[in-house]
């Protein structure tokens, strides 16, 4: 009992070095605590090497937020679990929501297309792919970095919002006024 104790309090004092920028502390804490966020990450997600980017984002986040870690809320060492959990369910909800959406359009594409019709008959023609494009280019940066990242990029709306240091209801509204003033110049393709 007293040994955990002695733990929490120095992996507190780590917390409170890492919130003064101490690279050194955040070493010592990495040190001591990533062995079992690996863990449950890969437990998480089936996946080493996606469990390898969660821990590394989960302890950028320990590395921006150690500040506002709260000893009286519980021990440094589940703080950091959960935000690993956290970091894991995101990103095994975005790679569902990346399956969903690739069967969803699979599914659409077939629905569409004659049997076997010809890849010319399916694609683009080279005029309407420049209509896209330039209507992609059309939206305002703002709109128009959201929608790739999230699109494009494969992220959540909670990793765009933490990697554009915006409010996750910011990121939503760009996203949907984006894609609506898409649809609007696209109306004629759709």
């Amino acid at each position: 009992m007293l040994d955990r104790q002695t733990t929490e309090a120095s992996q507190a004092q780590l917390l409170r070095r890492i919130a003064g920028q101490d690279r050194q502390a955040l070493a010592e804490f990495y040190d001591q605590t990533a062995g079992t966020l690996f863990s449950t990450a890969v437990r998480i997600l089936g996946d080493p090497h996606e469990a390898e980017e969660v821990v590394q984002d989960a302890f950028l986040q320990i590395w921006g937020k150690a500040a506002t870690f709260e000893a009286a809320l519980g021990a440094p060492f589940y703080w950091a679990l959960s935000i690993t959990r956290n970091r894991a369910i995101d990103r095994l909800r975005a790679r569902q929501r990346r399956v969903r959406l690739a069967d969803e359009l699979h599914e659409a594409a077939a629905a569409d297309s004659p049997p076997f019709a010809p890849a010319f008959q399916t694609a683009l023609s080279e005029e309407d792919q420049a209509a896209v494009r330039s209507a992609v280019n059309g939206l305002p940066g703002d709109q128009r970095q959201a929608i790739e990242m999230a699109f494009f990029g494969g992220m959540t709306h909670a990793e765009i919002a933490e990697a554009l240091h915006e409010p996750l209801g910011t990121i939503k509204a760009r996203i949907r006024r984006g894609m609506l003033k898409l649809r609007e110049n696209l109306q004629a393709y759709l």
